[in-house]
């Protein structure tokens, strides 16, 4: 599942039914509906999930390891993210969790919220010497992706400090395990975002993730084995690290004054419309993650997101600080600089892509302005935008197809109107 073309996000065309749900709600105008089946354009997916909730038929899926990838290596370390304490009765305590993860097969353990307490520090520190915001957090893989590719303007706004996920696995490798080779490190996640960023990383040549696998995928081996797991000493984040979880927990670690937390996709892109139109000014620092109440939101959970947050939000109360593991010394700062994506460009040649755009204004100026879907594009614009670059023909509208119709039945009757009367041409020669 490596390459740049990688996408967590992929559809199950057998349960596919063609309804367009999809394509109205994909923030990038990413999927197409054609020929009764839906289809993702890869350069505009930045596998936000957002089609996986509201398709009816279940047919986006996300692709991730399976519990089973953690077998080929002797060493196996979860990396839990915070998420997944709460998908479990309030009963069960952070202690108990990690005790069942290496009861399912697991050996050790390092938590991401642990992690998460040195990205905030780090993030504090850069935006510190950095200056005036408004900064925008780099820790929601979607979120990057859709500023790469919506909004490229803004990409000098975005902290240069790799996610708590990256932070994590770079412990455990060069810190807990350094200069082994048989070691294995498995994040568990909540969003199919993380899945992609393992295979496909935002600032950095390659991530120290090994595998990636869903919170869905491990909810029943654990809850199986929980009733039976000791309580003992494992967990060693605090809340500020456990808050990343939910929406304004990254606000919370950093204290920053006139810091301002957003969850949805859609409303995050209201956000970067307005920064963009520089209404935002006097903004400090935008927390933005792409599920809705953040990471304990995410696709590939299983518990209701706003329950999940209220029992983080509990364990916040009482948590556990052992702070007995190395982790000092971490390079956490990106090292390379992101760039723009050229997701959204109708050809790249610039000539070409110019003629495209006038011809796509020309036919925009034709179609209803519904932006109904039912040609499969989620806007007549897109659809526009399809017909001029040779996708789609312009009889995929039904409002142009029945003008093409009417048209015709017009022509017809036209002909039979000026007919000569009495004149059979039924046994004309077919060669004239």
């Amino acid at each position: 599942m490596n390459g740049d073309s990688f996408h967590s996000v992929t559809l199950d065309t057998q349960k596919c039914k063609g309804c367009t749900t999809c394509i109205r709600y994909c923030p990038t105008e990413a999927i197409r509906v054609r020929k009764g089946k839906a289809y993702i354009l890869d350069e505009r997916c930045i596998d936000c999930g957002e089609c996986i909730r509201v398709c009816p038929n279940g047919a986006k899926k996300a692709v991730y390891d399976p519990l089973s990838a953690i077998e080929q290596f002797a060493v196996r370390v979860a990396i839990p993210a915070p998420t997944l304490y709460g998908q479990f009765d309030e009963h069960f305590s952070v202690n108990r969790i990690l005790g069942a993860l290496l009861k399912i097969g697991f050996t050790d353990i390092f938590e991401v919220a642990r992690a998460a307490e040195l990205v905030s520090d780090e993030t504090a520190s850069f935006i510190s010497k950095a200056g005036p915001g408004p900064w925008i957090s780099s820790a929601c893989p979607a979120v990057v992706k859709l500023l790469q590719l919506r909004f490229p303007s803004l990409l000098d706004r975005l902290v240069p400090v790799v996610s708590p996920m990256e932070a994590a696995a770079r412990i455990v490798k060069e810190r807990l395990y350094p200069g082994r080779n048989d070691v294995g490190v498995f994040f568990i996640s909540p969003c199919a975002a993380k899945v992609t960023v393992s295979r496909n990383p935002q600032g950095v040549a390659s991530s120290a993730v090994d595998g990636v696998i869903a919170i869905k995928d491990v909810y029943l081996p654990i809850r199986n084995v929980l009733p039976y797991v000791q309580e003992r000493p494992i967990a060693t984040a605090s809340a500020k690290g456990m808050a990343w979880a939910h929406i304004e927990g990254e606000s919370e670690a950093l204290a920053l004054p006139k810091a301002i937390s957003v969850a949805g996709i859609h409303d995050i892109i209201g956000v970067f419309e307005a920064l963009e139109n520089g209404k935002m000014k006097d903004i400090s620092f935008i927390e933005a993650l792409a599920c809705p109440a953040g990471c304990v939101g995410g696709p590939l959970t299983v518990e209701n997101p706003y329950i999940a947050r209220a029992r983080i939000r509990a364990l916040e109360k009482h948590p556990q600080e052992n702070h007995t593991k190395e982790t000092e010394n971490i390079e956490l700062a990106f090292s390379s600089v992101l760039k723009a994506s050229s997701g959204l460009r109708l050809s790249p040649d610039r000539v070409k892509a110019m003629l495209i755009f006038e011809e796509a204004e020309i036919i925009l100026e034709s179609l209803p302005g519904l932006d109904c879907g039912s040609c499969g594009a989620p806007s007549c614009r897109a659809f526009a935008e399809d017909v001029a670059k040779g996708d789609v023909a312009l009889t995929a509208c039904i409002f142009k197809l029945r003008e093409n119709v009417r048209k015709l039945a017009q022509e017809l009757i036209l002909i039979e109107s000026i007919q000569p009367p009495g004149l059979d041409t039924s046994d004309a020669d077919d060669s004239i």
